[in-house]
C-alpha cells in the first residue's frame, strides 16, 4: 500500500491486521516537519478506508519517539502566515488520528517532547519504556506549548498540564503514569512484546464495534452529562442492531469463539 523504503519519512509495516507506522527522521530525533506531518496525514487517510487494518502502532526510529516540531524548519521562515499554516496542518493531522476507525497505540522510547508529547497523548493508548522522559519545554525557549496542551490536557488534569507547561522541565515515566499520559511503563526489553500484546487483543475484537466505540467515546467526552448519556444510549441501541453484536453475545452464551464480520 505504501512505500517501505527507509529513505521515506514514515515507514509502514502490516502484519495480521496490525499496522506499524514508524517516524523515520532519526537524525532530527523525529522532529515533526511539515513534510512528515503531510506523510502522516496522507497515510492516516489511506488507512481509514483499509478494512484489513484493525490497529495502528505509532513508533519512532532512532534515539527517541519525537522531539516535537522541527525548530530548524521554523527558524527558516517563522512568518505568521507560515506558522499559522504549520500549526493548522499539525492540528488537522491530530484530529484525523482521533477520527480514525482504528485505535492507535503509541510505542514510546527515549523522549516525547513538545509536539512529540502531543502526538503521544493524541493516540488512544500509550506504552513507554521505564527510562523514557516527557516534557512540554516550550516556555523555556519562548514558545509556549499551547497546541500540544490541547492533547495533553485531555488526558491529564489541568493542574498537571499546567505544571508541565509552566516549568517546561522533563519528567519521568512514573510521573507520566501518575499524570495519566501513558497506560504502562515497561522495561526496554519488554516494550515490543507489550505493545504487540495490546494490539493483538484489540485486533481480536470486531473492527466494526471497536470503530463505533472509539467514535462514540470521543464525541461523548465533551458533552454535558445528560447529553452524553442520551447520545451513548442511542449508540448502544444502534450497536445492538449490528450482526457482530448478535454474534458476540451468541458466542459468549454458547461458550465459543465469535466469527466477526467486522467493518
Amino acid at each position: 500500500m505504501l512505500n517501505h523504503s527507509e529513505k521515506h519519512l514514515l515507514l509502514f509495516k502490516e502484519e495480521d491486521g496490525i499496522c506499524t507506522l514508524t517516524l523515520n527522521r532519526p537524525d532530527t530525533r523525529n522532529a515533526l516537519s511539515s513534510k512528515l506531518l503531510h506523510e502522516l496525514q496522507n497515510t492516516f487517510e489511506i488507512i481509514a478506508s483499509d478494512k484489513t487494518i484493525k490497529v495502528i502502532i505509532l513508533a519512532g526510529n532512532g534515539p527517541m519517539f519525537s522531539s516535537g516540531h522541527d525548530l530548524k524548519e521554523i527558524k527558516r521562515d517563522n512568518s505568521y502566515s507560515k506558522m499559522h499554516a504549520l500549526f493548522n496542518q499539525c492540528s488537522k493531522m491530530m484530529i484525523t488520528m482521533q477520527q480514525l476507525p482504528q485505535p492507535i497505540i503509541a510505542k514510546v522510547h527515549g523522549s516525547a517532547l513538545a509536539a512529540g508529547c502531543q502526538l503521544m497523548c493524541n493516540c488512544d493508548l500509550a506504552i513507554s519504556t521505564k527510562t523514557a522522559n516527557f516534557a512540554l519545554p516550550g516556555s523555556s525557549i519562548g514558545l509556549f506549548c499551547s497546541s500540544p496542551a490541547v492533547a495533553v490536557s485531555r488526558v491529564a488534569s489541568p493542574k498537571h498540564t499546567m505544571e508541565m507547561l509552566l516549568l517546561g522541565e522533563p519528567f519521568d515515566a512514573d510521573d507520566a503514569l501518575r499524570f495519566g499520559l501513558i497506560n504502562r511503563a515497561v522495561s526496554e526489553e519488554k516494550l515490543d512484546a507489550t505493545v504487540k500484546n495490546y494490539a493483538k487483543k484489540i485486533a481480536n475484537h470486531s473492527s466494526l464495534i471497536i470503530s463505533m466505540g472509539k467514535n462514540a467515546f470521543y464525541k461523548q467526552i465533551n458533552l454535558d452529562l445528560d447529553s452524553a448519556y442520551a447520545f451513548t444510549s442511542e449508540i448502544m441501541a444502534k450497536n445492538l442492531q449490528e450482526y457482530d453484536a448478535h454474534e458476540g453475545i451468541d458466542a459468549f452464551l454458547e461458550k465459543r469463539s465469535p466469527k466477526w464480520r467486522g467493518r
